[in-house]
């Protein structure tokens, strides 16, 4: 905590760290974006997208991010933590927190439970081949950042 000039407190937050009302605004669009996928209309920007449920991993609280998604095969989807910043998003801490908790919507459909599987090495370079073959925005933004983005394949539990 810091004082301003009125003698005010205000908590100082990490760089890469959005503000109040970065997250805000992010909330709004988040809302809006589950509205569009519970109507069944999935995609955005030509992406297929998905709501993924998590629980807070402080909070307890439920938590709905709309997500890109790729399917996988054998009924699979794969997810990329990207999020932009330097720090991976929020409901990548979530879903590792409490993996047990997961779901998903499809566009349209009630939701799925769902087993998180961060890939590593092999299958991650496999999998991020295939996501940047179908949407080559995702070498883009991870050539901008600092760390290696997450890729996560979600199978129904």
């Amino acid at each position: 905590m810091t004082q301003n000039q009125h003698g005010n407190s205000r908590q100082e937050r990490k760089p890469g760290t959005p503000g109040r009302f970065s997250r805000w605004m992010q909330q709004k669009m988040n809302a809006r974006m589950n509205r569009k996928i519970r109507r069944g209309e999935g995609t955005f920007r030509g992406m297929d997208v998905l709501i993924l449920h998590t629980v807070g991993r402080r909070s307890g609280q439920p938590r709905q991010s709309p997500v890109s998604w790729f399917a996988d095969g054998d009924g699979a989807w794969l997810i990329v933590a990207s999020g932009g910043g330097s720090q991976h998003p929020d409901w990548h801490a979530n879903l590792m927190a409490h993996p047990d908790r997961a779901s998903i919507e499809l566009a349209g459909r009630d939701p799925i439970e769902v087993t998180p599987n961060r890939l590593d090495h092999y299958e991650r370079e496999q999998a991020w081949q295939r996501i940047t073959a179908a949407q080559p925005r995702y070498e883009k933004y991870q050539s901008k950042s600092d760390r290696q983005y997450p890729v996560i394949r979600l199978t129904p539990r």
